[in-house]
């Protein structure tokens, strides 16, 4: 009887790593910089382009909802097009991450933009607005 458990354990062991092992693959986020896709972009390839939203370079054309901009690593820039609204943490100067192909034309063709957002927590600078002021008055008070 034991050998059994010993292999029901063992396949039950092997079925729990691969599935660890598979999920944390698959959540893992690789993308290339500007720079490392430089020469190497082949057209009709899929990559994940990542870099910080030049700024000055955005343009949104809501009517149509064409978006373009440049993503930079800080050595080198690349034009991005995108159909679609942007989210809402996306803008110049910030970091994103796009998906999608290389054009033959010399631009990346977005199908998927993903705004980075920092993980630092910053305060309020304008303390004069109502809402923070009733914030700051909330966290104040004792508690009850």
């Amino acid at each position: 009887m034991k050998p059994k458990f010993l292999v029901g354990g063992a396949v039950i062991a092997t079925a729990l790593v691969y599935m660890i092992y598979a999920g944390v693959s698959q959540s893992a986020v690789y993308f290339v910089t500007p720079s490392e896709l430089g020469g190497t972009a082949v057209a009709g390839k899929t990559y994940r382009l990542g870099g910080m939203v030049q700024r000055g370079s955005m343009q949104w054309e809501p009517r149509t909802l064409s978006l373009t901009f440049a993503l930079s690593d800080g050595k080198a820039s690349v034009p991005v097009r995108h159909t679609g609204a942007p989210p809402d943490l996306f803008g110049e100067g910030r970091g994103a991450v796009v998906e999608g192909s290389w054009s033959a034309d010399g631009y990346f063709r977005a199908t998927h933009i993903m705004a980075k957002h920092s993980e630092e927590y910053r305060a309020p600078h304008d303390t004069s607005q109502a809402g923070v002021k009733e914030l700051m008055r909330m966290l104040s008070e004792p508690a009850r």
